[in-house]
């Protein structure tokens, strides 16, 4: 079947025309009636299944109007010819795929008619079909339908790869010829979305940010551009992170190694640790540059949005310009440099044979001692040993070691931290569900929705420490309090330290009208270590060398031998850190202008009688 002059034309040289064989139906015809150019698009593409070649759209004739058009072109695939252009640098070399075919349909639409009137039919085409074995790899039988473009997006906010998610549709199908699209077709399709979304990239930030602050005023954010009005950094708090801040702000983790967006901004999240020891956010933003004024910027919108001041320990790799901010932005807090990041320089500062040779002497220096002389004579006998007295990095870290030797730092609360590795934990867990390739808006809601995680999790621990207490080792009075007040994380460290100082022994060492003072001693790995507990007399209080309990805010083996040898049986209040107990979350947090910052995920209404906290323990 065929119409119009134009199928004589469907020769190749040596005369062949190649005629599809399709029941009449389903075949065009001259005169059919269509009510829109989709239609008819539809019509002629499942006929060139049927027949075994693939379409594309040609040439178009617009009305006087511009508003319709009154002629289409729909032709065979293989339309046109190659031609071949050397001033055009190509890429990559592709193969030659058209032929100069002639099959097409041609539509028209009449002055004063609403239907589109098939007036062409070039039936012939000058190649063999394709076989239906690979009718769905032509270009105009291959398409992503709507539900799987909705399905590839939730796939794509919990990071599954492009590869998987073809793989996924692929079982869901039945086969790889049944999906209706190859796996290039995905990527064009991300492509696609994300150049649709570069240029509007910060609006739609701005956007999400306006809306959260309307489900919840509590919500802060503060985005700026540079000079030529691009964006320059961001930050942002959620009312759960500022309202944690409100009860675990004493300590803040301090990072910015992680760096996973499109647009090479430095992605710096400011993080806590909750009372079940747990890694929190408290804030995040994306910075441009890695600079002092940058820092301060950050530090200053950090103090706008966070209730209750200043942190009292900020910790942090070794970086001048952050150290600078830090100091200016904060100059109540103690920074304390991560230990871990220093430590393991050392193998690359030291000369090979001097590291071999005395890097347990370093070790020792650093973490077996428990007052500043006795690391500083430790420090400087194993330094003039490896020859290493003028060495310029040794000797820069000895003038640091007030902000990163636990002998020098202890007596700061950190909660029982000495270096940044929970930032680099942190970093480790939201990398599996967000990655180089997000634009902003694709980072902060995969960002999200790891932070959703990450805040089950505390909850699930709220939940177990409100229905179940922890059972006792020891069946000791004071044990059986703290498993009613800590949670069952901090009541573990606990009982670790009251069964460790069974094993330790007093010595009276001096005493006059103000204090005794004692010596205890633990034998552990074949060697005795001596700490010294100070009890003042006036101010009933015991604090110990090892300065656990300021370090880490629970009270020390120490001091519970001292304890257990005066027969205190209930721990009394002023060692019981509020921040570890159950209740800590209880109460109301307020920002600066005397506003209360509600949560919008849960209530921390008060309930005794939930967390099983008993008035007196005493009398149960």
């Amino acid at each position: 079947m065929s119409g119009g002059s134009e199928s004589d034309d469907s020769v190749i040289a040596n005369g062949r025309v190649y005629i599809p064989e399709v029941r009449n139906e389903e075949t065009p015809a001259v005169g059919m009636k269509f009510d829109s150019l989709d239609l008819v698009y539809n019509f002629y593409n499942r006929y060139a299944f049927l027949a075994g070649f693939g379409i594309q759209l040609h040439s178009s004739f617009w009305g006087k109007n511009k508003k319709e058009i009154l002629r289409k072109e729909f032709v065979c695939c293989k339309q046109g010819a190659y031609r071949n252009d050397e001033t055009r640098e190509r890429k990559r070399q592709r193969g030659i795929s058209r032929c100069n075919c002639k099959a097409k349909i041609v539509v028209v639409k009449t002055h004063g008619s609403k239907k589109y009137t098939i007036s062409l039919f070039a039936e012939g085409h000058n190649h063999k079909m394709t076989p239906s074995g690979r009718m769905h790899l032509l270009r105009s039988h291959r398409r992503i339908s709507d539900s799987t473009k909705v399905l590839t997006k939730q796939l794509g906010s919990v990071n599954i790869p492009i590869n998987q998610k073809v793989s996924i549709f692929e079982v869901q199908s039945g086969g790889m010829d049944k999906i209706g699209f190859m796996k290039k077709d995905m990527y064009n399709l991300e492509c696609s979305v994300n150049e649709k979304l570069r240029n509007h990239d910060v609006e739609l930030v701005t956007e999400y940010f306006m809306a959260e602050q309307k489900k919840n005023e509590a919500f802060y954010f503060k985005i700026e551009g540079d000079g030529d009005n691009r964006f320059s950094r961001c930050f942002w708090a959620d009312a759960t992170s500022r309202r944690a801040y409100g009860f675990y702000g004493d300590v803040v983790v301090f990072d910015t190694t992680f760096n996973t967006n499109r647009y090479d901004l430095t992605f710096a999240p400011m993080l806590g640790v909750n009372n079940h020891g747990q890694t929190i956010v408290l804030a995040c933003a994306f910075l441009s540059k890695e600079t002092t004024e940058s820092f301060i910027w950050m530090f200053e919108e950090f103090k706008k949005a966070m209730p209750g001041g200043e942190p009292k320990t900020i910790i942090t790799d070794q970086d001048a310009a952050m150290s600078r901010a830090i100091s200016i932005a904060f100059p109540t807090t103690f920074h304390r440099l991560c230990i871990w990041h220093i430590t393991s320089k050392f193998s690359v500062k030291l000369p090979h044979s001097a590291y071999k040779e005395y890097w347990g002497e370093f070790q020792k220096a650093i973490w077996d001692t428990d007052n500043k002389d006795e690391f500083d004579a430790k420090w400087n006998i194993v330094v003039t040993k490896a020859g290493l007295t003028d060495h310029p990095w040794l000797s820069s870290m000895f003038d640091l070691r007030e902000s990163w030797v636990p002998a020098y730092a202890r007596h700061f609360f950190a909660a029982g931290m000495s270096s940044s590795q929970r930032a680099e934990c942190s970093h480790g867990f939201f990398k599996q569900y967000i990655s180089r390739k997000n634009s902003l808006m694709d980072f902060i809601i995969r960002f999200e929705r790891a932070l959703s995680h990450q805040r089950q999790k505390e909850l699930v621990a709220d939940h177990v420490d409100a229905f179940e207490v922890a059972q006792c080792i020891l069946p000791m009075p004071m044990n059986k309090q703290m498993a009613t007040l800590y949670t069952r994380t901090m009541f573990q460290k606990f009982e670790q330290e009251l069964i460790q100082s069974t094993a330790c022994f007093l010595e009276l060492k001096t005493e006059d009208a103000s204090k005794v003072v004692f010596n205890v001693s633990e034998r552990k790995n074949w060697e005795t270590r001596v700490a010294e507990v100070v009890y003042v007399k006036d101010s009933d209080h015991a604090s110990c060398s090892c300065k656990r309990f300021e370090f880490v805010g629970i009270i020390c083996k120490h001091i519970l031998a001292l304890f257990r040898r005066d027969q205190i049986e209930y721990m009394p209040d002023k060692y019981i850190l509020k921040r570890w107990k159950k209740t800590a979350k209880f109460g109301l947090v307020s920002d600066a202008n005397g506003n209360e910052i509600k949560d919008s995920c849960r209530s921390w209404s008060f309930n005794k009688a939930e967390y099983n906290v008993p008035t007196c323990f005493r009398c149960g």
